[in-house]
């Protein structure tokens, strides 16, 4: 796929999405005591690539709610069996993936999502932490980034003690600088180069991670252990 042509308007927001930020803003700040770093640096015209990681099933609310622009992401297949449900998911920026596929027909999704100027979030990860700390990506964001040439804003949710968010336990949202097509300087689709992107990727991440963790007056989290080599015992 060639990279998409930027334009000045972006995707706009669906009625209901606008009135689902407005209700839910006030009891998401007071309940989950949100605090939003760095929400200038989302683009507010054009396509992007939003890359997050991902400790809760709200992380989709509180990133929608922590910036202007709406925010499309991809839901299994079943959540739109339902003509009514379907169309509501829809509004609300979900669209279906389906089991099984590799995520590809979900991928054309996104392709066509960034062309008309959306923001597409993927949770880089894959999956949800079990204690809050960063886990290993995948590359399917990496692959999204090279086939449309658009930037990518990374993002971090850090819970107010490190671990898990919960109720009444504040939740910092750090948004960074855009990372461009050039810097990520992915040459091909092959697994190495999307393996590094995505390393580059969740290195901006953890940046982010380190800044919420300071401000917040927490520890660093340990630097991962480099896995052992094994040492052949034969002459």
């Amino acid at each position: 796929m060639e990279g998409l042509v930027w334009v000045r308007n972006a995707k706009r927001k669906t009625w209901l999405y606008q009135i689902g930020q407005i209700i839910l803003w006030g009891y998401f700040h007071v309940v989950f005591r949100m605090k939003v770093v760095g929400a200038e640096n989302m683009p507010m015209e054009g396509p992007v690539l939003l890359c997050s990681n991902h400790l809760a099933k709200r992380d989709p609310v509180l990133l929608g709610l922590s910036q202007k622009r709406q925010i499309f992401y991809m839901a299994k297949e079943e959540l739109f069996q339902n003509w009514f449900l379907g169309g509501l998911f829809r509004k609300l920026g979900a669209f279906p993936v389906k089991r099984g596929t590799g995520g590809s027909d979900a991928l054309e999704d996104a392709y066509v999502l960034l062309k008309e100027n959306g923001v597409v979030g993927v949770f880089i990860e894959g999956h949800r932490s079990k204690d809050g700390k960063l886990q290993k990506p995948k590359t399917g964001a990496a692959l999204l980034a090279y086939e449309t040439k658009v930037p990518v804003v990374p993002v971090c949710i850090t819970a107010g003690d490190g671990g898990r968010p919960g109720p009444f336990k504040r939740t910092m949202i750090r948004f960074g600088k855009p990372i461009s097509p050039e810097e990520l300087n992915i040459k091909d689709d092959s697994s190495m180069q999307l393996r590094r992107a995505s390393r580059t990727i969740m290195g901006r991440i953890a940046e982010l991670r380190a800044e919420s963790l300071k401000a917040l007056g927490l520890p660093p989290d340990p630097e991962p252990e480099s896995p052992k080599r094994e040492v052949s015992h034969e002459n």
